[in-house]
């Protein structure tokens, strides 16, 4: 007899995709929509709400079958973070684009307020550091634009959410936003779990305008108006999609870590009692089971690299090819002196230097096509090797690296990865691991498993071990590093800066 099923919307950068999975914790109904994103500006990275919420609709219309609408008994939803946008709360409709994590338009705002004792503020209470990549800086430029004596937004007419927050106000109303994601706004004690004034003070945020903190089991509005599923299902999780990526590989004990790997890439795992973080390193909240009290926070250290798969799409348009050739490319010849240290828009962790710029280094007249594309799958591995070194001086060595994500189907890239880290790669096969975990946190809240049947769930994966000499891993990150100082344009440190 056909069993009970849960529906895992997951709403990323490029594409909203959704998993129906069962009570053994199987996939079985995938559906998917893509989404567009705009640059009117160098730096500025933009998307359309309205847009996010009709990919919503597509997906879960591409993945659920009417005959399976009525075996639906849950959802689960992970996001995009750092994402952000205001909309107006009688109409619901958005005042402003949304601003994407990778949006770069903060920057000078960012150095003007960043004094020392700014930087140490911000850094003890979100446990981030002042960057333009989270949400704060954001909700700053864009009040500054539509609500500049911040009236409205005092009056509560104009509010601020982030992707969850904006797809939950399209169920019900209800202004709300999860732990999770809210760690990641720049706005939040990540200890404490709540808004910290100081913080508001700062960005000149009024309270008014903030959604209300909810744990990842909520409680959250149900479903509706997603055809062809019945209005009334419950939403029993919501996630941060980096988090939720954790949560499904089963990574959640200190010593181990996952880095998903998408246009970006996130590296995170849960920290020991007592650990001392590198200050490359972030503090969030990877989630919150039945309260948002420090009690219920579950905190993990991440370093966000900023261009993983938006690499590999760069080189590829620069030289002509698909990704898939590129990847061909870069099998036929291995790493020659060249480096690509993709600054973008600056570089993330452990560096947060917002002003650090892409470039090739070691191009001689013998640099080909080839050269090129291995020195872009070549970064990903660099750039995770970077925080993988990091999260090891931060107390709790790594025994192992679970990844996911579209470029980890790159065998070469993850025996690339081992390699640059010394430990095993650990890949899922089920590629998903985003819309996973958030179904099963959503499963276990509906009661189709218990936590000790979770941990049992089958999580087939492919292994790969390093087996570069520890003299060539040594020279081989030298040259990244040294590539890295010059992308910065001053000394490159032992650490980080």
């Amino acid at each position: 007899m056909a069993g009970p099923l849960v529906l895992a919307i997951d709403q990323g950068t490029s594409s909203t995709k959704c998993l129906l999975v069962d009570g053994s914790g199987a996939v079985v109904a995938r559906g998917q929509a893509s989404l567009s994103e705009s640059h009117p500006r160098p730096g500025w990275v933009e998307q359309d709400a309205n847009e996010i919420w009709a990919s919503v609709k597509s997906a879960v219309a591409a993945c659920v079958s009417p005959d399976l609408a009525s075996r639906v008994v849950a959802a689960g939803i992970s996001t995009q973070r750092e994402s952000c946008l205001l909309w107006d709360r009688r109409t619901g409709a958005p005042f402003s684009p949304v601003l994407s994590w990778q949006d770069q338009r903060t920057s000078a705002l960012a150095h003007k307020i960043g004094a020392p004792d700014t930087l140490a503020m911000v850094r003890r209470a979100s446990g981030l550091p002042l960057d333009p990549m989270f949400s704060a800086l954001k909700l700053n430029w864009l009040l500054d634009e539509l609500d500049p004596d911040r009236a409205k937004a005092r009056a509560g007419d104009i509010l601020f959410g982030t992707i969850d927050s904006w797809l939950l106000s399209r169920l019900s109303g209800e202004h709300l936003i999860e732990a999770g994601n809210a760690s990641r706004t720049q706005l939040l004690d990540v200890a404490k779990g709540c808004w910290e004034q100081g913080l508001l003070d700062l960005f000149r945020v009024p309270a008014e305008a903030l959604p209300q903190l909810t744990a990842s089991t909520g409680p959250f509005p149900a479903l509706r108006g997603l055809a062809p599923l019945p209005d009334g299902i419950p939403v029993l999780a919501v996630m941060a999609d980096s988090h939720s990526a954790l949560f499904a590989h089963g990574a959640i004990a200190p010593g181990e870590a996952k880095a998903t790997q998408g246009t970006g890439s996130s590296v995170m795992g849960l920290v020991a009692d007592g650990a001392s973080l590198d200050p490359g390193l972030c503090l969030t909240i990877a989630w919150a089971i039945d309260g948002v009290t420090p009690d219920k926070l579950a905190l993990a250290a991440e370093g966000n690299i900023r261009a993983a798969g938006s690499t590999l799409r760069w080189a590829a348009g620069i030289l002509g090819v698909t990704t898939e050739e590129l990847a061909a490319l870069a099998r036929t010849t291995p790493s020659n002196g060249v480096a690509l240290v993709p600054g973008f828009n600056g570089l993330g962790a452990p560096w947060w230097d917002a002003e650090a710029t892409g470039l090739l280094t070691g191009l001689t007249l013998g640099t080909d096509r080839k050269a090129i594309a291995r020195a872009a799958l070549d970064s990903i591995a660099h750039q995770i090797a970077d925080v993988v070194e990091a999260l090891d001086r931060s107390g709790t060595p790594l025994r192992r690296l679970h990844v996911d994500g579209g470029p980890t189907r790159n065998d070469q890239l993850m025996q690339m990865e081992a390699d640059m880290i010394g430990r095993p790669i650990l890949r899922g096969r089920t590629t998903e691991l985003s819309a996973l975990g958030v179904a099963h946190l959503a499963g276990l809240k509906a009661g189709l498993w218990d936590t000790k049947t979770l941990a049992g769930l089958e999580r087939p994966h492919d292994v790969f071990e390093p087996v570069m000499e520890a003299r060539a891993r040594k020279v081989e990150r030298r040259h990244w590093l040294d590539a890295v100082a010059r992308s910065r344009l001053r000394p490159a440190p032992e650490r980080h800066g």
